[in-house]
């Protein structure tokens, strides 16, 4: 039996092509599916039942970071690392925070990848080694109980914050989550709320600020 049954998460397919040939020449390693949003690779979970996940932050529909939070709770056995194009404080934080095994900025992947796998083997996390030592110390200071205001918000608030920074209004995100327009704008008024923030183009500045969208998508 292989050591990793590994499921991949990124919307871009060229990312996806890389990591599986990087994955395919190592040992004890077995690609079992592939997913381009966060929807989707909840969906190859539960299919295919994979003990790693490979999990891209800026996916469209539902974020990497959201869907690890699912993964956590509703596949426990299974471990996540966390790919981005950016390691920045905030993301870093919400990945380590969600439960994810390791963290993996993208520029680097294809030379890392094999260096996280040993890791998680060893029972170990792993961090890419630009993610700065002051990143760690302020995840350890905040494991006292503080939260971000990202945090305070509700998993569906999360998700429509989301699909409001990917441009959808709120006819259609009502249709994609199956709600009320009436349900989906107490959900976006109370996001702003907490939030502080008070107009969309507020709330798109501050999800691509934490990495829920990229300027790229």
């Amino acid at each position: 039996m292989k050591l990793y049954r590994i499921l991949l998460a990124d919307d871009h397919a060229l990312m996806r092509a890389g990591i599986r040939l990087l994955l395919e020449k190592l040992p004890d390693t077995e690609v079992v599916g592939e997913a381009g949003d966060g929807r989707e690779a909840l969906k190859l979970i539960e299919l295919h039942q994979p003990n790693l996940v490979l999990m891209d932050v800026a996916m469209p529909n539902l974020n990497g970071l959201e869907a690890l939070a699912r993964v956590r709770k509703e596949f426990p056995e299974t471990k996540v690392i966390v790919l981005s194009m950016h390691a920045s404080e905030e993301i870093v934080i919400q990945a380590l925070r969600a439960g994810a095994s390791g963290f993996v900025v993208k520029s680097a992947a294809i030379d890392e990848l094999e260096l996280a796998l040993q890791a998680l083997a060893r029972g170990e996390k792993y961090l890419s080694p630009t993610i700065s030592k002051r990143v760690i110390e302020n995840y350890l200071e905040r494991l006292d109980g503080l939260s971000t205001r990202f945090e305070l918000l509700s998993p569906r608030q999360r998700e429509i914050l989301q699909l409001i920074a990917e441009g959808k209004n709120t006819k259609e995100i009502a249709g994609l989550l199956d709600v009320s327009v009436k349900t989906v704008e107490t959900h976006r008024a109370e996001l702003m709320d907490r939030l502080d923030i008070h107009d969309v183009p507020g709330l798109v500045r501050y999800a691509i600020l934490i990495g829920v969208v990229t300027l790229e998508k």
